[in-house]
């Protein structure tokens, strides 16, 4: 795992190195066990390494023996010994046995359509001398991120946003469309970045510039089901499902420094442990977990089952409420785009922990969006069947819902109640990003004082279904998730967690042929009657214990509207204060005060606009 940079000048004027080396070293958390550069005349690349394959050699940026080709590369191929195997046949010679040389000598033989070939995580960009191009590519799902600014003066890439404010041209401006996405979102969607200029390569898609400037253009999407009735049987699919996933999980077993995995007691983390135990003894798997001393977020239990069940080397840390408030500067430190998903401080915490012991570790993101995890997928069916009913009806079971006592438990009733009926009067797709995100569009109107920001931040999402080839319901929102939860919150949150703790996170069930596998699958395999992750869990029978496939899903979550209250009640009123809102003078003073004061005498949960507003206020106190 490591970090990328690169600076592109659109004349003749050289690279200046030591502007190379500034904006790579804002990268040393992603790399910290070695730097690189290649400067030659108006081209320069940068790279910082962490060490997992090939710990002697594989140093950064690689050139062909020809010199044609300079490659810097971020993330693992998890198939590069088959490829080079047949590469060698070939005649093809190497000179390490690390992956960047096979994925090198692979893009010098076969182009973009290398990209077809690669099973892993990744972002890479490879400077073309003969042709005076470069080639750059982000993984189908979007593990890895690549960041891109073309100015008028050059084309500069970073792994992160920190880097950009390392060239002494770039101005950190904020984007205004970008900043209605967060509030929506909770996260900046690609293609969008908080600052102005500044763009994401969007997941399964390519980019090459050369002197007409960036051309990006997608080598991969989503697979739709199979239209008909499948001739396979569903035990055929519950074995090719668990194969598939064991296969995953070997490949990204392949180390040269010490593994553990994640473990919450989840399905889907469970899964990773017991298929890891196919291929290691129980004694030479370390799992790692952290409690909470709050029960409606703790799950401590279940991972010290399954901890048990597989006799791992299991390591857990206990982690107070002043512990992760400790840490949640911090975690806006390492932040250098606003991200309002406060599972990403617990996230950190497990990944600091983790890596006093280990370099990488597997988990089980991807589980929920690819097999429909989540409790919305069955609230969307649930939201069709409210719409049919009277309006009588409708509107009393509103009233009822909205005389419910206010809960700061994880996900209680009430939460859930409301947070369904705020949503289910949109259309399906939008229905969920409404439940999920803080500010709709409505909220926005009110929140920015400047109310050409708030327009339509959801057109988004329309202008990315436009791709989806499925008309069914259920693929839509699954294409949906994977698109943007997934991409952006997700696999970012984990990024960015783990990376500031210099450790590797894999994820089993985001290889590309599983996705391809499960993606074609008809709906109803994934979600079936209210049994979520249906044919997982039935293809999971042969390996779990029932009480693992049968317990309630739970996310990882922290008791953030209890703590808004109590502990974090000074950041709060500070932060927000009428008096800083006002001199800001980009939202709405009345409408912050109206949500401070709604939450802190307990007449309405407003976690969720709160958290973001606050995890806003840290970002712009410490970027602009």
């Amino acid at each position: 795992m490591c970090g990328i940079t690169g600076i592109i000048h659109k004349t003749d004027h050289p690279v200046d190195l030591s502007i190379l080396q500034k904006i790579n070293r804002t990268l040393a958390h992603r790399g910290p066990d070695d730097e690189g550069y290649f400067v030659e005349g108006s081209v320069g690349l940068g790279h910082r390494r962490l060490s997992i394959i090939d710990l002697s050699s594989g140093h950064q940026p690689m050139r062909t023996p020809d010199g044609r080709y300079t490659i810097v590369f971020n993330g693992e191929i998890y198939n590069f010994l088959e490829i080079r195997s047949e590469l060698e046949k070939k005649g093809i010679t190497f000179s390490t046995h690390s992956d960047t040389e096979v994925l090198l000598a692979l893009y010098s033989l076969e182009g973009e359509k290398a990209l077809n070939r690669l099973n892993g995580m990744f972002s890479f960009a490879i400077w073309d001398q003969k042709q005076r191009k470069l080639f750059a590519a982000r993984d189908r799902m979007g593990k890895k991120p690549f960041y891109y600014w073309d100015s008028p003066g050059c084309f500069v890439f970073a792994s992160e946003l920190k880097g950009f404010k390392a060239h002494p041209d770039f101005q950190t401006e904020v984007d205004q469309e970008a900043l209605a996405h967060y509030f929506q979102y909770e996260y900046v969607p690609a293609p969008y970045s908080i600052f102005r200029g500044v763009k994401k390569l969007a997941a399964g898609h390519f980019l090459i510039h050369d002197e007409k400037g960036p051309t990006i253009k997608p080598y991969w999407d989503v697979p739709s089901p199979d239209s008909g009735k499948s001739a396979v049987s569903e035990p055929e699919i519950c074995d090719r499902v668990l194969s598939l996933l064991d296969r995953a999980v070997e490949y990204r077993m392949i180390s040269d420094v010490p593994l553990g995995v994640f473990l919450s007691g989840g399905i889907d983390s469970s899964a990773v442990v017991a298929l890891m135990a196919r291929h290691r003894s129980g004694k030479d798997i370390k799992t790692f977990s952290i409690n909470f001393d709050e029960p409606s977020f703790d799950e401590s239990t279940w991972s010290s089952y399954v901890a048990k069940h597989f006799s791992t080397d299991h390591h857990v840390q206990t982690l107070s409420p002043q512990k992760l408030l400790d840490i949640l500067p911090e975690t806006a430190a390492f932040l250098d785009e606003p991200f309002a998903d406060y599972s990403i401080i617990p996230t950190y915490l497990l990944s600091r922990f983790t890596r006093q012991t280990v370099t990488v570790a597997l988990g089980g993101d991807g589980g929920d969006e690819l097999f429909a995890g989540y409790p919305t997928f069955y609230a969307d069916r649930v939201a069709r069947w409210f719409g049919m009913l009277p309006r009588l009806v409708r509107t009393a079971v509103t009233r009822m819902t909205h005389a419910l006592p206010v809960s700061d438990k994880d996900m209680s009733f009430d939460f859930k109640a409301k947070q369904f009926l705020y949503g289910a009067h949109f259309p399906p797709v939008i229905r969920n990003q409404v439940w999920l995100g803080a500010f709709h569009q409505e909220e926005q109107d009110e929140l920015f004082l400047n109310r050409d920001i708030s327009r339509n931040p959801l057109w988004l999402v329309d202008d990315v279904m436009k791709n989806c080839r499925s008309s069914h319901p259920g693929d839509r929102i699954l294409y949906f998730y994977q698109k943007f939860y997934l991409c952006d919150d997700i696999l970012f949150k984990t990024d960015r967690a783990s990376m500031a703790a210099s450790l590797e996170v894999r994820a089993p069930f985001l290889d590309v042929n599983l996705v391809e596998y499960v993606s074609k699958l008809p709906f109803e395999m994934k979600l079936k009657g209210r049994n979520t992750k249906y044919i997982l869990k039935k293809a999971l029978d042969k390996i779990l214990p029932s009480s693992i496939i049968c317990r309630k899903k739970k996310g990882f979550g922290i008791p953030i509207a209890l703590w808004l209250k109590n502990e974090l009640r000074g950041v709060l009123t500070s932060r927000l204060s009428r008096r800083k809102i006002e001199k800001e003078g980009i939202f709405n003073p009345d409408c912050i005060e109206r949500l401070v004061g709604e939450h802190l005498s307990g007449r309405k949960n407003n976690r969720k606009q709160l958290f973001a507003l606050l995890m806003f206020e840290w970002w712009r106190e410490r970027y602009l």
